[in-house]
């Protein structure tokens, strides 16, 4: 049977919780259950599981209740002035919101009263603007697996994947071959909240997938029905994340993630005058501020772009 990402992840949410201190085990077994049947992704869940073992074993090593019906506030406010010291804080604002949803499903259940951190706020965000990737950046990225081998043709594909859909990262290890049609050119995606959306593809992306998938087609692993296969099986995210970077050193392009391309498809949607509806709809957003926190790291350059062609000045 080969390696697969989906069992890969049930095991990594299974060993978050057993190694949850046994006395809260239990809850935390039964909020996974009721997590799962509220619909939450996959992803979701083991971030809230992450966050309970956290905080237990904080709890655990600073002498404070391991039962969360005995944990106060001031309790919270250390564990959360801990983690500030440890963590980016961006990973401590989404800990925070984790242990909210826990406590209040505490609450629902009847195991506690009142959430200790009612009266608390997560900490304030400062947001990093990540950088959009340039027109030769990306060029460059292109030429760096333009080459004929099957590792090539699949680090083109995704690069060029990732170009022009800007989709997430679990978005395109989830991809299956069945998700592909090439004919119209759409690729079927599984987004957040487990809803699934069409997501169209230009021409050169239709090629290179297709390429990909006759060398894909040789490969030991051919019969797995995800899209993309590593060395040894399916490729998972991992796998794209080492890609990427090895990619990009190679075309000169520091640090680069799939969030980049993520910012950079909505940076050159707007400067091309795409519109904002059709933006959210082929990013996956349900929520209008999405535009402005992708859309923000380039903002001044699509201003002075439309600066020129207005020549607001020129026209007296």
């Amino acid at each position: 049977m080969y390696y697969n990402d989906r069992m890969a992840d049930e095991t990594t949410l299974r060993n978050i919780v057993l190694t949850t201190k046994p006395s809260v085990r239990p809850l935390v077994e039964s909020w996974v259950r009721s997590l799962r049947a509220d619909g939450k992704s996959h992803r979701t869940i083991e971030n809230y599981a992450l966050a309970v073992r956290a905080v237990t074993d904080w709890a655990d090593e600073h002498g404070a209740p391991l039962d969360p019906a005995e944990q106060t506030t001031d309790h919270l406010r250390r564990f959360i002035a801990d983690e500030l010291e440890r963590n980016a804080r961006s990973s401590v604002v989404l800990r925070f919101r984790c242990l909210q949803q826990w406590f209040r499903w505490l609450i629902a259940e009847d195991e506690i009263d009142v959430s200790p951190m009612a009266k608390m706020s997560a900490p304030k965000l400062t947001e990093t603007v990540v950088p959009v990737l340039s027109d030769e950046q990306l060029r460059n990225l292109l030429a760096a697996t333009s080459g004929r081998d099957w590792l090539d043709r699949r680090d083109h594909a995704i690069i060029r994947t990732f170009v022009d859909t800007g989709m997430r990262m679990g978005e395109l290890v989830g991809l299956r071959l069945v998700d592909v049609d090439l004919d119209h050119q759409t690729l079927l995606v599984l987004g957040k909240g487990d809803r699934y959306r069409l997501t169209p593809i230009g021409d050169k992306t239709a090629v290179a997938i297709d390429r990909y998938i006759r060398a894909r087609d040789r490969r030991p692993h051919a019969s797995s029905p995800m899209l993309w296969l590593g060395t040894r099986g399916t490729l998972g995210t991992n796998g794209v994340g080492v890609m990427l970077r090895s990619r990009g050193a190679q075309a000169g392009v520091d640090d680069l993630h799939a969030h980049r391309f993520r910012h950079t498809a909505a940076h050159r949607w707007l400067a091309a005058g795409g519109g904002e509806g059709d933006l959210m709809r082929i990013a996956g957003w349900k929520n209008p501020a999405m535009l402005q926190r992708y859309g923000r790291s380039a903002a001044e350059e699509r201003a002075r772009d439309a600066h020129k062609r207005l020549k607001l000045g020129d026209s007296l």
